[in-house]
């Protein structure tokens, strides 16, 4: 398989304030290395080291994460050695994967799907580091595990997962080049070859006469993804009251969903998550922003589209659905979320009423989708909105907003 071997990342800039990442996979990167850490202590300095801006190139590679760490007293040599995926774990991760399409076909699309860690978790595979996994070194002294300057160099691998999440799986063991090519290979097989075509009018059973038929062709392959340069929309004309402008994009974005519907035929997986008009509309000005006020204009409710937009980034079209809906769960689930909730925050008023899929305080609250994730919300002027990713976690959720 072809691939990078190793990634090469410029040293970030001193910064001011938090030392936590922005994004989901890189806030779950930092949780993950403080809940298996040791000596938070050393942490703690780590992070006001990340934010100086003394870690140099960040190199990192299968297995291996690298850096060198100016320090006023001495240059040193960081490497933090992470547990890569066997062949056996790569297999039945890329099986999980394939069995589900809006997996499948966001990675083809380039995108890293949250609830990824959920479907590696099913396979008993570890994408983010537990216990033992992080094997941090250092020329320093110290002999603490990590050292802080091991530390600081693990809080900015979770920046550089806020620019590209596809980092964790190459510290995992493959780059993105050869994940994408694996599941492409799974996906589509190899190109239908030219048949032949068969008599006319030939009885069954003689199709059948003498055990079963010969084997089916192999699937056709899946084409390339769609872009926006490769449309030909010359001889097409946009209807009445629409842009023109307008017209290419919704060709590009018919194209990438018939894509995504051929994928999730190819594979076998089931059909990406049905929309009706407005949720439609809402994933149009998520995915494509200068369509955002003409639709918000025909909805009559720009205000309403931007909520819209905010739930569909945090959670997609199960985010969406929360945001409009309630409904029943088991009410098992909300009572051991409530349990879970009150052990974490040691806070005697931050106590949740149940109403349906809601858990509610005062301004915050935790609603519950179809596929087992809680999605935060916030009280603003009197209006409740999404303010951070979904977490199959609700103290991971509740934890995740930086507006509370």
């Amino acid at each position: 398989m072809s691939g990078e071997v190793a990634r090469g990342f410029a040293a970030f800039a001193a910064r001011r304030g938090s030392t936590r990442a922005r994004s989901w996979w890189g806030r779950s990167w930092g949780q993950a290395l403080e809940d298996t850490s040791l000596d938070l202590g050393q942490l703690k300095k780590g992070r006001r080291l990340a934010n100086s801006g003394q870690v140099g190139t960040i190199t990192v590679s299968p297995g291996r994460i690298a850096a060198t760490v100016h320090a006023p007293e001495a240059t040193y040599e960081s490497v933090v050695v992470v547990d890569r995926l066997s062949p056996d774990e790569w297999t039945r991760f890329l099986d999980q994967v394939g069995s589900r399409a809006g997996h499948i076909a966001a990675l083809l699309d380039g995108e890293m799907p949250h609830d990824l860690i959920e479907a590696a978790a099913d396979a008993a595979v570890p994408l983010l580091p537990g216990i033992g996994d992080l094997d941090p070194s250092c020329t320093c002294d110290g002999w603490e595990l990590p050292c802080l300057h091991a530390a600081a160099l693990c809080y900015q691998v979770g920046w550089l997962l806020d620019e590209d999440p596809f980092v964790l799986l190459l510290i995992r063991g493959r780059s993105r080049e050869q994940l994408l090519d694996d599941l492409q290979q799974r996906a589509t097989g190899t190109p239908l070859p030219e048949a032949t075509p068969a008599p006319a009018g030939v009885p069954a059973s003689e199709v059948f006469e003498g055990g079963a038929p010969a084997e089916l062709p192999e699937l056709p392959a899946l084409p390339a993804k769609a872009e926006l340069d490769g449309l030909v929309v010359a001889g097409l004309q946009a209807p009445a009251g629409m842009e023109p402008a307008s017209l290419p994009l919704l060709a590009l974005d018919a194209a990438r969903r018939a894509r995504a519907q051929l994928s999730a035929i190819l594979s076998g997986s089931p059909h990406p998550w049905a929309l009706d008009e407005w949720q439609d509309a809402v994933r149009l000005a998520a995915d494509y922003p200068v369509l955002a006020d003409r639709l918000g204009t025909a909805f009559e409710g720009p205000a309403e589209l931007a909520i819209g937009i905010t739930a569909w980034t945090y959670g997609g079209a199960p985010g969406l659905d929360v945001l409009e809906h309630e409904w029943q769960p088991d009410p098992s689930e909300l009572a051991r979320a409530r349990a879970e909730l009150a052990a974490a925050w040691d806070d005697r008023d931050l106590v949740f009423e149940v109403s349906a899929n809601r858990l509610s305080t005062a301004d915050r609250q935790l609603r519950l989708d179809r596929i087992g994730r809680w999605h935060p919300y916030a009280l603003v002027d009197d209006t409740w909105q999404p303010a951070g990713p979904a977490d199959r976690d609700p103290t991971t959720a509740l934890a995740s907003p930086d507006n509370w």
